[in-house]
């Protein structure tokens, strides 16, 4: 957490960023999703350049051209998500814990990509979510989802078990499945240093609809959480990433 304070300190002199971030959010209407999405994009440069944090995106090019789709992620920590912007250049979404959504600056963040909150302990609330989520990766709209639900503090680059509801939105929308494998994220926030610190973001080839059409959700879960365990053991093993 010691990076965590230095970067908020260090950045108090923007401090009029975050009602600037709300306002953008709160009128929506007025300012492009491309626009937002640049802004948050924006922040996130910035604390990275005074917090000593690098970011590397391999795979990129398997991300799907056109449409929508969601990508699934292995959960590591507060950057994760912020990984993932950084390094996706088309404007993208989050479908996240409503308990961990309201902090200060985490609000606006959310808020500016008009993210989905999703109470845990609300099935209906959830099914809404779920629904909303489907239609709108119909339109076209891309989404990050951690489908363990969360994540352990100082769990490294241990991968936890996937929950198989998490992948109904993307399986409904009969919409790509981009598994996205994680690695060194959770040293940004947890490791109690300021000394650099590099993350890797790894986008795979995604499933298409007929890639994983008859497969129940359970199955899917199992062949994504696979898929990303390989590759996150390959990487920490320091081994030479080829994308699958």
């Amino acid at each position: 957490m010691l990076r965590f304070f230095y970067v908020i300190l260090s950045n108090v002199h923007r401090i009029w960023m975050i009602p600037t971030m709300g306002h953008y959010a709160k009128y929506a209407e007025k300012y492009t999703e491309e626009f937002r999405y640049e802004y948050d994009k924006h922040v996130i440069r910035l604390m990275n350049r005074r917090g000593r944090i690098h970011t590397k995106a391999y795979g990129v090019e398997n991300l799907p051209k056109e449409g929508g789709y969601v990508m699934f992620a292995n959960h590591q920590g507060k950057y994760d998500a912020l990984g993932i912007m950084l390094t996706h250049k088309k404007p993208c979404s989050i479908v996240m814990d409503d308990a961990r959504s309201h902090m200060p600056l985490v609000k606006q963040f959310i808020d500016l990509v008009q993210g989905k909150r999703l109470k845990l302990n609300d099935l209906r609330q959830a099914a809404g979510i779920i629904r909303e989520v489907t239609n709108e990766v119909k339109q076209g709209r891309k989404f990050i989802i951690f489908p363990s639900g969360g994540y352990k503090h100082r769990n490294g680059n241990v991968v936890d078990p996937f929950k198989a509801g998490s992948f109904k939105s993307a399986i409904q929308a009969r919409a790509p499945i981009v598994p996205v494998a994680l690695i060194d994220s959770w040293k940004v926030f947890d490791l109690w240093s300021l000394r650099r610190v590099e993350t890797k973001v790894i986008y795979m080839k995604p499933l298409y609809y007929e890639d994983y059409r008859g497969l129940s959700s359970k199955e899917i879960c199992n062949m994504v959480y696979r898929r990303i365990c390989d590759m996150v053991t390959k990487a920490v093993d320091g081994e030479q990433i080829e994308i699958c």
